[in-house]
């Protein structure tokens, strides 16, 4: 037997009539929710560099989400359909092109009108697995088959970052801080309301990156070594800023295999320029550094590219873990 038939035409249109004005008086709550609940703006950021920016900067006055849960490697973040259709939902979108391809393609779609690509507030480069100083790419070599190989790296880290810029700018405190200038003035265009507090906490903000600048620049000017070996390439703007030389196991995707060929380079290169230590990273696989280091004679440590803060952070937050990085480039470049 059909139920739905049993009930009468006029008792259900009455059901659906008061369904849709529940819903209705629901969607104006939420969105007087978003709006006016707490007097807070509802951000949205894509990875923790922009969340650790919107919380700094928005203060009280906003409420933050990231798309990028602690631990998740963001270069390999897939949006679940309920994370999609939320980012609708939000005031501001604060988010990076180019280092999350599911995220951009989900931004596009939102809708949303107050969306800040932090590519667009500071001055991208391109980066290979070698950046900073000297570059090895430069030199003669005898063996036309090196050259071959210079050449295919190159390829490889162009194509893993898209468009050829390296997307890393957050480890650098001075493109960090031409950053937040501009996600503070988004802020304050999208909340005219609380402009001042955005100023006043992005100035604040600034003040501190300009002294973590300095800490940089004064405490790795004098060193035994320039350069330093990592798992992939996330630390080309922080070589460039402070005259070091970053050489990489893995291009910008920390996901991709060096070949044999850029081992034994990276073998050549750590006993020419007395490298100490091969540096690994909290959110991926540290099997590739780890041989080196062992068929190396070298020794490990952590340089975070503070793509997320975990328990195994050296630090609760931005300020925090990039002090760590430089005691560990510090005691890896033999400081004096």
């Amino acid at each position: 037997m059909n139920v739905r038939r049993l009930i009468p035409t006029a008792t259900m249109a009455g059901a659906v009539a008061l369904g849709m004005v529940a819903l209705s008086a629901c969607s104006s709550s939420d969105a007087a929710d978003k709006k006016s609940g707490g007097g807070k703006l509802a951000v949205t950021a894509s990875f923790y560099p922009m969340q650790f920016l919107a919380e700094e900067i928005g203060g009280d006055h906003v409420s933050v989400t990231t798309l990028t849960k602690p631990g998740v490697e963001p270069h390999d973040l897939e949006l679940k359909p309920r994370q999609a259709a939320q980012l609708g939902e939000a005031d501001v979108i604060l988010y990076l092109k180019g280092i999350q391809p599911a995220v951009d393609k989900a931004i596009a779609q939102s809708g949303v009108k107050n969306t800040v690509d932090a590519t667009t507030l500071t001055t991208m480069e391109k980066h290979g697995t070698e950046a900073g100083g000297h570059s090895h790419a430069d030199d003669e070599h005898a063996d036309g088959d090196d050259h071959a190989d210079d050449e295919t790296h190159k390829a490889e880290d162009e194509e893993a970052s898209a468009d050829g810029n390296d997307p890393h700018i957050w480890l650098d405190p001075v493109k960090y801080a031409e950053v937040a200038k501009g996600v503070g003035a988004a802020l304050e265009k999208a909340d005219p309301d609380h402009a001042a507090a955005y100023k006043k906490n992005t100035a604040a903000l600034v003040t501190k990156l300009d002294g973590l600048n300095t800490a940089f620049k004064d405490g790795l000017a004098d060193t035994t070594t320039k350069t330093f070996i990592t798992t992939h390439a996330a630390f080309g703007y922080l070589a460039e800023r402070y005259g070091l030389e970053q050489e990489a196991i893995a291009g910008i995707d920390p996901e991709s295999e060096p070949s044999p060929a850029r081992v034994k380079e990276l073998e050549t290169i750590a006993k020419r320029d007395k490298v100490s230590t091969v540096f690994f990273e909290t959110l991926a696989s540290d099997k590739t550094a780890k041989t080196l280091a062992g068929d190396s004679g070298l020794k490990t440590d952590v340089l975070d590219p503070l793509e997320g803060i975990t328990d195994r952070s050296k630090g609760a937050d931005y300020l925090e873990v990039m002090r760590a990085n430089l005691d560990a480039l510090r005691k890896a470049l033999g400081a004096k």
